[in-house]
């Protein structure tokens, strides 16, 4: 019993400590259940005065805050805070999808990671725990990526997002999925625009992709507009993986590199729609 008692109250002491700041109770709430569930010995508070108080009077292990609390951005004010009085500490931020100047602060507060909402909650544990595991001095940023970069290792999930945002349209779900393999043809693509994107010139081999594509491709019931479309999507999804990696971004190249990705897009749908058949451009679908 003793052995037992003594185990327990190694594990109690062994929990980490964290604070989960926001102004919402429900998410508070979830939060706390969900985190303690994982081992963690959580402590909420609901604005930032409160934090600012339980940050001066108590160690924690971990900041996990809002970045709107109450007012937009005060979750950078909690990191700074958390910062100066116990710098040890992993600082991580919940938000929808932080805007360049958000980023930028978020870099000078040196907050160690972003989680977007609507938060997963194993990659939340898992961001907490593998920042937890490093030493403080090992948990500096590694070197900011240029887009180029970003883009090639989120390849994975650019090809998810994508598939996932043509079988949601109504239009292009049947045509688009049916009848080729999409994850080839979008592997061509994307090969395409990285490459234009790391020679920072924006001159990719557009002939080349565009005649492989249009021997890949069924056209049969495209119309110009389902084409355009498609790479309308394509330039959602990599805008969102852009905005889910910036603190990782190289932010001084950030726009031209964006200007770089975008241009090819534009280049490669204008090749694509001059190779179609000369009447597919206006044919309309379910038109013989």
């Amino acid at each position: 019993m003793l052995y037992l008692a003594d185990t327990e109250i190694f594990r109690i002491s062994m929990q980490r400590r964290l604070l989960c700041v926001d102004d919402e109770e429900v998410i508070r709430v979830t939060l706390a259940a969900i985190l303690k569930r994982h081992g963690f010995e959580v402590t909420t508070a609901a604005s930032v005065a409160e934090a600012l108080q339980k940050i001066t009077s108590q160690p924690f292990d971990v900041l996990l805050s809002d970045l709107n609390i109450g007012n937009p951005g005060d979750g950078l004010t909690v990191v700074s805070a958390m910062r100066r009085t116990q710098p040890e500490a992993v600082t991580v931020i919940l938000t929808g999808y932080p805007a360049f100047e958000t980023a930028l602060e978020a870099i000078r507060q040196q907050v160690d990671d972003y989680i977007v909402k609507p938060a997963d909650i194993p990659v939340l544990v898992s961001t907490i725990e593998n920042k937890l595991a490093k030493l403080p001095r090992e948990r500096q940023s590694p070197p900011p990526k240029r887009v180029a970069m970003l883009l090639q290792e989120h390849a994975g999930r650019i090809e998810e997002l994508w598939l996932q945002a043509v079988a949601e349209d109504a239009a292009l779900s049947q045509r688009a999925l049916g009848r080729e393999d999409p994850v080839a043809y979008l592997r061509e693509l994307l090969k395409e625009v990285i490459r234009a994107a790391q020679s920072y010139s924006g001159q990719a081999s557009v002939e080349h992709f565009a005649v492989t594509r249009h021997g890949r491709r069924d056209w049969e019931g495209y119309t110009s507009g389902m084409i355009l479309r498609e790479f309308c999507l394509l330039r959602r999804v990599l805008a969102q993986i852009v905005q889910e990696n910036l603190l990782g971004v190289n932010l001084s190249y950030l726009v031209p590199d964006l200007a770089i990705v975008n241009e090819s897009l534009d280049e490669q749908a204008q090749a694509t729609l001059g190779t179609l058949p000369e009447n597919i451009s206006s044919r309309r679908v379910g038109t013989p």
